[in-house]
């Protein structure tokens, strides 16, 4: 522990002596990074955090090893947290699929008839987090709720919260008939209370993972082209990364960027992460090689061009999988970093 602290204080003092001259382009001083790890471990369907070295979004500090955060509701397991800072910034929102596949094969079975909930937690400050607790935010006509995210509607004064479902008529309630996942959404104001949901996204085939960043007034939605094995058949993008942009965050017809996003350097991508340099204008996109290692970032200097390169001397903590990447302000990185127990 001792040797953490003092490694903890060197990070510390490089941040400050690297912060850049404009006061408002040094707002953030690193990022914080919430994962879980797989179904391989009893564990590794948990929430886990890491702090990065600085503000060097490509070499994060080794967590602890185990789990920041446990579900005690619903399957007991959960994965894909996202974590959201409120407009205030005075309130977090960490939300995940209510999944556990630990010990189990059966994926057609969590799409079919899996959990209809996301979990919740919320914090002050990212250190104390609430009980977490279930909200069902899909009617029985749904056989899965995968994957949410949100992003905040200034015009609705609400978030926006997203998701993967497959839905099956009213009149199969066996749900056996062959659908795909579509995103969907619904608004809340205090993510206890939703709104009843809408469609999103549906080509027509499977999409999921969906996520968001806005940039310059356009809307850029990064998705897992899912056709492939109980997918909708098979394409050469199946199972790779596809980025459109759009004006309206709602919209129901994007324009397309670019697809196959990834095929050249991972086998099989899912759980697009994005996110700005919190220094310089540079976005980075992890995309979760699910197969095999995890994240493998990715970077662009243009969201429009829909090049993404991947990084060079990445230090990942472990084998993270599809999680989120928040920048954090200089007191929330120095109250991470003394804590200790990422």
């Amino acid at each position: 522990m001792r040797g953490f602290r003092i490694l903890v204080s060197v990070l510390l003092i490089a941040v400050a002596l690297a912060a850049p001259a404009d006061a408002g382009q040094s707002r953030y001083a690193g990022y914080l990074f919430t994962y879980f790890t797989g179904e391989g471990t009893p564990d590794g369907e948990q929430v886990y955090f890491a702090l990065s070295q600085g503000n060097d979004p490509l070499r994060w500090q080794a967590p602890s090893g185990s789990p920041a955060l446990r579900s005690t509701v619903g399957t007991q397991g959960v994965r894909d947290p996202f974590v959201i800072r409120s407009p205030r910034g005075d309130r977090f929102y960490l939300i995940a699929t209510d999944l556990r596949m630990y010990g189990r094969d059966d994926w057609e079975r969590s799409w079919r008839h899996g959990s209809r909930s996301i979990v919740v937690w919320e914090s002050a400050d990212l250190l104390r987090w609430s009980a977490p607790r279930l909200v069902e935010v899909m009617p029985e006509t749904a056989g899965n709720v995968w994957a949410p995210e949100a992003f905040y509607d200034p015009a609705r004064a609400a978030y926006v919260v997203f998701w993967a479902s497959n839905i099956y008529p009213a009149d199969d309630p066996g749900h056996v008939t062959t659908s795909h996942n579509r995103m969907m959404y619904a608004t809340t104001r205090d993510f206890r209370t939703f709104s009843e949901p809408k469609p999103w996204y549906d080509p027509g085939y499977s999409v999921i993972d969906s996520t968001v960043i806005r940039h310059d007034g356009e809307y850029y939605r990064f998705s897992q082209d899912d056709r492939g094995p109980g997918g909708g058949g098979s394409t050469p993008c199946g199972r790779y990364i596809t980025e459109e942009k759009s004006k309206a965050l709602l919209s129901r017809s994007y324009d397309l960027v670019k697809e196959c996003i990834g095929k050249d350097a991972v086998v099989g991508g899912e759980g697009p992460l994005v996110f700005r340099s919190n220094t310089e204008r540079k976005w980075y996109l992890f995309i979760d090689e699910y197969g095999g290692a995890g994240y493998r970032p990715f970077e662009t200097t243009d969201l429009d061009s829909g090049d993404w390169r991947p990084s060079a001397n990445v230090q990942l903590p472990g084998k993270p999988r599809h999680g989120t990447v928040l920048p954090v302000t200089r007191a929330e990185y120095h109250r991470l970093a003394a804590a200790g127990r990422l």
